[in-house]
């Protein structure tokens, strides 16, 4: 032990704690580390303390600390705690706007920070890096660094390159990662890109605070009943975590109605001051639960919350233990966390497992297309040239770009003079790492032993004994009491989820300019604001309508009742006096749907639109809206002769991107009609994860 650096970190103590301060086991070697070796890898548990080891760090070295973070929320929290050192704290992320951040560099010039917060997306930027050379950089945080690993759980695509910012660190400058989701595979990465010698600090990772059980319900309904019975009776305040946004919004409305205060989190770039308004109102306890994605995970830290409950089985043990961690780190404090289960849990985690790196087909486009053009193509033009959605294809500029393939000039891409090559096999290896993954969470669900060893143990951690607290060690619940749900209970879900539409909003703009449609003008004929019966799949309607497209010849009549009666109160008095539909050229099960409709609705049926091209593409085979737009108007017209009615109800199956519906109540509404309110089964567009 190195007694000067003792002394020193003990004071930093003293002054932010009092004099009876002191440190938990191996958080002052990792200072000492920090302080001594340049490079420190500090992998312990949730609630350990590691901020606590760069902020005495920071003390003790003065100068600037450079943290990067990756989330906004964990950036509150932190500077929160450095406050308690009297550090003076900056920070430079997509939050701030124009005049903070001219007064940020003004002050970052001045060297009024001692510590500076950012994120790596931000750190990238030229109006950073122009800065970093003037700054005394003393010590480097990469905070929730398992982010940097490929093999890491939550890799994220800003961080690879920070192996690079690491590099170009002068040696008199340290080096410091913290996580607590890092298995041997994970660690020795994070040690190769570090640099030699680092000090790895790790320590045990169960918690001994934590309750575990799994709940197996394959029924949707009967974990929303679960809920609302259960989450008034748990200790405190607590996290849903769900894997889609979609099922935030829905479980968040169901526990509003049911009297339970809640709010919905997850990535929306358009209003994170909602997002910090939610996290106010959740660390003053003015709310029992936030319903959130993976987007409340890394880092948060609210030292009482009470229970998580896992809506899904999430994809892997890792994240799972992560974000349980933000449960019972109090001191005394007992937390709860309850993992349901249900059929779709997997059919989501594939589905992220498939997408999340981009096919060699998008890449290859993507380059052939740069290399037609010396001027460079923005995302609009290449999403004309190629069928991409936007998502999927900001995905793939972001990979190619990590690459050096490619480079941005202004708001255009352009090709490099650097050699392409495919990492499938790459892609391939971390796809199957993550199956892997997934069937660790399907052993783990079945597992007979103690519930946090068997976590513990795949992050490598083999320090762990039985818990005494989960379900399989106790051999019953672990809270009392918890109330399973009634069949009464049951059924007024029921009817809630049936009774939960979706609105169709019309498309305000067309993509392109062809055919007398001006590309980026407001679309001179609106449809009214839609319906959709049900979310594709989901319990009740929407599984109905996903059984019956596939499985039978009609839609069943419980469809075209519920259909009747929901259009007949939503209608009431607006005088549509007909109904028509979008015409398919495979078979007649929509406009059968569409007859039944009318007979029941005491309405005209019209047979207004016509398929021009039988073999054009299905709409849910094309990714984006250029594409999508093209095809379905160069394969529809309206019909010779007919007489549009003023008010007519356009009928459809499904409803994904919008233009099928768009472009044939625009052909019926330049054609006599008034007004066109959309109607489909089923809303089956896909929603994001974080």
């Amino acid at each position: 032990m190195n007694q000067e650096i003792f002394n020193k970190a003990m004071q930093v103590m003293k002054e932010a704690y009092g004099e009876n301060a002191g440190f938990f086991e191996g958080q002052y070697e990792a200072i000492e580390a920090t302080l001594s070796n340049k490079r420190t890898l500090v992998v312990q548990k949730t609630g350990w303390g590691k901020s606590l080891v760069y902020f005495v760090a920071s003390k003790i070295l003065g100068g600037v600390t450079l943290i990067i973070s990756p989330l906004l929320v964990l950036m509150d929290n932190q500077m929160e705690y450095a406050e308690k050192f009297h550090l003076k704290c900056g920070v430079i992320n997509s939050s701030v706007k124009d005049e903070a951040r001219t007064e940020f560099f003004e002050k970052l010039k001045n060297q009024e920070y001692d510590v500076v917060f950012t994120t790596p997306e931000t750190l990238q930027k030229e109006e950073v890096q122009s800065m970093l050379p003037q700054l005394p950089i003393r010590l480097l945080v990469i905070d929730e660094c398992h982010c940097i690993s490929d093999w890491g759980h939550d890799f994220r695509l800003q961080y690879s390159k920070l192996n690079r910012v690491i590099a170009q660190m002068p040696e008199n400058v340290a080096v410091l990662g913290t996580t607590a989701t890092a298995n041997d595979r994970v660690i020795e990465d994070l040690k190769k890109q570090f640099g030699d010698n680092v000090f790895v600090s790790r320590g045990p990772l169960s918690r001994d605070s934590l309750h575990i059980e799994i709940l197996k319900m394959n029924s949707q309904v009967e974990r929303y009943a679960w809920m609302k019975e259960n989450i008034p009776k748990l200790p405190g305040t607590g996290i849903v975590y769900c894997l889609t946004r979609r099922d935030c919004d829905l479980i968040t409305d169901y526990l509003m109605e049911n009297g339970i205060s809640a709010r919905r989190y997850y990535s929306d770039s358009e209003n994170e001051e909602t997002l910090r308004e939610t996290e106010r109102l959740f660390n003053a306890n003015k709310i029992k639960v936030i319903v959130a994605t993976v987007k409340l995970g890394m880092g948060y830290d609210k030292s009482d919350i009470g229970f998580v409950i896992h809506y899904q089985k999430p994809s892997s043990v890792v994240a799972y233990y992560q974000q349980i961690g933000r449960a019972g780190r109090k001191e005394g404090m007992e937390a709860y966390c309850y993992m349901m289960t249900g059929e779709e849990d997997d059919k989501i985690s594939t589905y992220f497992i498939e997408h999340a790196f981009p096919t060699e087909e998008e890449e290859r486009k993507i380059i052939d297309a740069l290399e037609q053009t010396a001027e460079g193509l923005s995302v609009n033009d290449m999403m004309r040239l190629c069928d991409i959605r936007r998502t999927d294809m900001e995905r793939v500029l972001n990979m190619l770009m990590n690459q050096d393939v490619i480079y941005k000039d202004g708001s255009k891409y352009k090709r490099s003079m650097n050699p392409y090559h495919y990492n499938g096999e790459h892609y391939d290896n971390i796809k199957k790492m993550k199956y892997a993954e997934l069937d660790t969470m399907k052993q783990y669900i079945h597992t007979k032993e103690c519930l946090s060893k068997f976590i513990v143990n795949c992050l490598n951690d083999d320090t762990a004994k039985p818990c005494g607290k989960c379900a399989n060690c106790l051999q019953k619940e672990i809270f009392d009491p918890v109330v399973k749900p009634t069949a009464e209970d049951i059924a007024q879900v029921e009817q809630m989820i049936g009774a939960r539409y979706l609105e169709i909003e019309p498309k305000k703009r067309w993509p392109v300019a062809e055919n007398g449609l001006d590309r980026n003008t407001v679309i001179s004929a609106l449809n009214e604001t839609g319906l959709a019966l049900s979310k594709y799949g989901q319990a009740g309607y929407g599984e109905m309508v996903a059984h019956d497209k596939y499985h039978e010849a009609e839609f069943r009549d419980e469809l075209v009742q519920k259909s009747i009666a929901v259009l007949k109160e939503k209608l009431a008095d607006q005088g549509y006096t007909a109904v028509t539909n979008i015409p398919s050229a495979r078979n007649k099960k929509v406009e059968n749907f569409a007859r039944k409709l009318a007979e029941g609705l005491g309405m005209e049926y019209l047979d207004t639109l016509k398929k021009t091209d039988p073999d054009a593409p299905q709409q849910k085979t094309l990714n984006n809206s250029f594409h999508q737009f093209d095809n379905v108007k160069n394969s529809m017209q309206i019909k010779d002769g007919v007489i549009v009615p003023e008010n007519v109800i356009l009928v459809d199956d499904m409803v994904d991107s919008g233009w099928t519906l768009t472009v044939g109540g625009w052909y019926l509404l330049k054609h006599g009609a008034q007004k066109v309110f959309p109607f489909c089964l089923a809303d089956s567009s896909m929603t994001g994860d974080d």
